[in-house]
Parts: structure tokens; C-alpha cells; sequence
């Protein structure tokens, strides 16, 4: 058993390990990123890339099958599911690899392997196959092992009947029926992505509403597309098991008020969370602190109660976000590297890739007057867009919340098209500390979405053009 030392090792190459992988590199640190399955973790693999990918042609499927108002007359689209996962398989590939290649081509040595700390100061790589056991010592080691989908009771996932988000994400044919068990983020773009193409979709949802993290009037958006499509939405709702019956699950859930109910689906979706990986690797043997949640404990530099050890990512907890865990991994590098850096952000925006999309950057409504502001709020409808005239999505707006006192934008809220999109200007907006004056006085192209950014902006300031001011 060979010992190889290093001055810095990231377990987990996902979204918060590559880059600090990458980042390591550049700076020259003797460094090295160990991974046990595939490059680019859950992300690029079984999350947000390859649902994208699948949203994406289910909304041009259903767009196609809606056009003709616009004078553009289309046979009802025919979705072949199997093509469709290939694609989608293909574009995983192609950035998975890429991955590996950014790593290695910037100076940081990957490998693949399990890895287990021995004690504080080494792990043991176990290859696959035969080959023997190496020791890694470290100066520092970098945790970046993510999370990995909740289960509940009753629901026992063998990604064919009972699937959780990577199950779902393999489907290579329309189902008549889903049945989504958590109203969350992922629940509803996986929902969708289905209901799209014809399923028939059941949302169970143990909370009072649906996507309980979003803004409240930008769910409800969401909530009314559902419907509209011809699904159902069961609030306070809590499942309870399943059985088999005349070629269908059959979901039992208890409501509020205590009825019992049971509804059919092919597919069942279990989407109720995520949880951290912080165990089965050896961190016992470290002394750093998990929380009473499984998440563990870090300081505003990543830093564990083990001065060396830094964790990234899902694992240390907050928004589990891939934007949130690259930033994170990226920061720890030049820590690492001997930079004085401190992870200090105003803003991490979060995106929902829903129908319509809804996106956030900084405070909400509760949050906000929680935190002592008197709110003046400016709101801007995609209806009075020309150009979301133009592309036939005219679902949705855009919310700006501002402090009465000096216009400070506190909070930009957005539900409807390319809302992923148009939200960085939002985050920008925060982290720079920018007045609604300053959104509204920066010219915005016309005709785009983003004038309904600028709109929202001036609303909020009694100055709007497009849609009248408040009296």
C-alpha cells in the first residue's frame, strides 16, 4: 500500500469539488480530486443538466402543438421517448467528459476512486477492479460529497414504479398517470416535464402550499398552470402507502381533515428533499461536527472545526443549489491556496424550471419585513409585454421589492418566461447594493424581456411608463 502526498485533496467531483478542483489547479496547488463514480456529480449526471434537457423538448413539443394562433399549423407533435433520453444521455456525456478533461488540463490529478479517512490527516483510495489500496496524506482536504434523495415510509424506490428524481429522469415512455409525492422544486419540473406530453398529474403536498421556498404569488402561477393542464394539486396532504391493483399503484394519502383517499398513477414519483452525504466515508475519525441534521458544521471561510478540513456544497447545508456549491468549492481554493477570503454573499439566486419558470434573488415578503423594512413594491405583468407578446408567453411577472426608506432593492421575485435568465441582473442588482433608480435609469433593449425587469424597478418608484403607478 503506497503513500502519495499531496497539499490539498476535494472528495467528490460535483459542482462544489471540480471547481475547486479546477481552481486548485490554476493556482498550482499540489492538489488532487478523488470521485468514486461519475465526473461532474449529480448535477451534470442525474439533476440539473439532463432535466433541462428534457424540460427543454417537452416545452417545444408542447409550444408546437399551440402555435396555431400564431398562424403556424402543426400535426400533433409525436414524442419518441427513447430518442429523447439519448439526447439527453448525449449531452451528459459530452460535459461529464469535458469535466475530467478541465481538471487534469489545469493541473489537478483526478482520480477515481472510494475514499476513506483514516484520521484526520490521511484517507485510503480503494480503486475499482484489483488494483491495491493507496494512503493519501494531506495538508488540507476539501469534503464535497453532496446529498442524495430523502425516502419515506411505504415508498420503497425501485426506479419502476416508485422513482425518485433519477429514476424518473430514465423514462423512456409517456405515462398515463404520475402522481408527484412533494409539491417542492423538483417535484414540479419533473411533474411538468410529463404532464407536457399528456400525463395526467397528481401532486401530494404535506404543506399548505406548493413550492414552499418560492415567493408566494409566483407559486400560485405555477399552481394555476397546473390546473389549467388538467392536473391536481392535494395540499396538507400526507401519503401513506401503496398498493398494486389492476395494473396501476394505487397511492393511499390522508388529507387535513382526516379523509382518507387513494388515487391511480403508473409512475410515483418521491420528491419530498434532500439529505446530506456526511457519513460512510470515514468523518468520525476526523472529530469535525455534523449537525443534529446530518449537515456538517462550517465557519464563513468553509472551514470545519478541523482547521484543515473544509466542506462545500450540499453537505455543509443552506440552499442546495450547483451555483451555490462552484462558488463555495472556488472560494476554499484560494483559501487553501493562502488567499484571505471569506464567503460574504448578498445573494445566491435560485431558479425553479417550471411552467411557467420562476426565479428569486434576495429577501421575500416575509423575510423582508421580518427583518424590520417597510416595503415599497413594484410589479410589472408579462401582458403588457410586447415582446412576451411577440413569443406567445405572456404567464407571469416580475416583482421588485424595495425599502420605503431609500429604494434599496431587497428582493427581485420573477415568474414567467426565461426567468432563469433575467434573474442575474436581479442578483447583480443586490450584491452590488443598487436602488430601484439605478435598474430604472439603465436602458434596457426593447423589445426584450428584460424591460420588464426596468418596469418593475420604476413601479416601485412611482415612475413606471408601462403600467400605471400606484396612486
Amino acid at each position: 500500500m503506497a503513500t502519495i502526498k499531496k497539499h490539498a485533496v476535494v472528495i467528490g467531483a460535483g459542482t462544489g469539488g471540480y471547481p475547486c478542483a479546477i481552481r486548485l489547479g490554476q493556482l498550482g496547488v499540489d492538489a488532487m480530486l478523488v470521485e468514486k463514480d461519475k465526473p461532474g456529480g449529480v448535477c451534470l449526471n442525474w439533476g440539473c443538466i439532463p432535466s433541462k434537457a428534457l424540460i427543454s423538448a417537452t416545452k417545444l413539443a408542447h409550444k408546437a402543438s399551440h402555435a396555431s394562433k400564431m398562424g403556424l399549423k402543426f400535426e400533433q407533435p409525436e414524442v419518441d421517448m427513447k430518442t429523447m433520453q439519448g439526447w439527453k444521455s448525449g449531452i451528459v456525456k459530452k460535459l461529464t467528459g469535458g469535466v475530467k478533461s478541465l481538471v487534469k488540463g489545469n493541473g489537478c490529478e483526478y482520480v477515481t476512486a472510494t475514499a476513506e479517512f483514516l484520521d484526520p490527516h490521511r484517507v485510503k483510495l480503494t480503486y475499482p477492479g484489483k488494483k491495491a489500496d493507496d494512503i493519501v496524506e494531506a495538508k488540507h482536504f476539501i469534503v464535497a460529497t453532496g446529498s442524495v434523495p430523502i425516502q419515506i415510509p411505504g415508498f420503497e424506490i425501485d426506479q419502476k414504479r416508485i422513482v425518485d428524481s433519477t429514476g424518473a429522469l430514465e423514462i423512456d415512455y409517456i405515462p398515463e398517470e404520475m402522481v408527484c409525492i412533494g409539491g417542492g422544486i423538483i417535484g414540479l419540473e419533473l411533474g411538468q416535464t410529463f404532464q407536457r406530453l399528456g400525463t395526467k398529474l397528481t401532486v401530494l403536498e404535506g404543506l399548505d402550499r406548493i413550492l414552499g421556498a418560492c415567493d408566494a404569488d409566483t407559486a400560485q402561477v405555477v399552481a394555476r398552470q397546473i390546473k389549467s393542464d388538467g392536473g391536481e394539486i392535494v395540499t396538507n396532504a400526507m401519503a401513506t402507502g401503496w398498493t398494486e391493483r389492476d395494473g396501476k399503484a394505487w397511492v393511499e394519502f390522508k388529507t387535513k381533515d382526516g379523509e382518507k383517499r387513494e388515487v391511480s398513477a403508473d409512475v410515483v414519483l418521491v420528491a419530498v428533499g434532500r439529505r446530506p452525504v456526511a457519513s460512510g466515508f470515514g468523518l468520525e475519525k476526523t472529530g469535525v461536527k455534523v449537525s443534529d441534521r446530518g449537515f456538517i458544521e462550517v465557519d464563513d471561510q468553509l472551514r470545519t472545526n478541523v482547521p484543515h478540513i473544509f466542506a462545500v456544497g450540499d453537505v455543509v447545508g443552506g440552499a442546495m443549489l450547483a451555483h451555490k456549491a462552484s462558488h463555495e468549492g472556488e472560494l476554499v481554493a484560494e483559501i487553501v491556496h493562502g488567499k484571505n477570503r471569506v464567503n460574504d454573499v448578498r445573494s445566491i439566486p435560485n431558479v425553479v424550471f417550471t411552467e411557467p419558470e420562476i426565479a428569486s434573488a434576495g429577501l421575500g415578503e416575509e423575510e423582508a419585513k421580518a427583518a424590520g423594512h417597510e416595503l415599497k413594491i413594484g410589479k410589472f405583468p408579462f401582458a403588457a409585454s410586447g415582446r412576451a407578446m411577440a413569443i406567445q408567453e405572456t404567464t407571469g411577472f416580475v416583482k421588485v421589492l424595495t425599502d420605503a426608506k431609500d429604494n434599496r432593492v431587497l428582493g427581485i421575485h420573477i415568474v414567467g418566461p426565461e426567468a432563469s435568465d433575467l434573474i442575474s441582473e436581479g442578483s447583480l442588482a443586490i450584491e452590488m447594493g443598487a436602488f430601484a433608480e439605478d435598474i430604472s435609469l439603465t436602458i434596457h433593449p426593447h423589445p426584450t424581456l428584460g424591460e420588464a425587469v426596468m418596469e418593475a424597478a420604476k413601479h416601485a418608484i412611482g415612475e413606471a411608463v408601462h403600467v400605471m403607478n400606484k396612486s
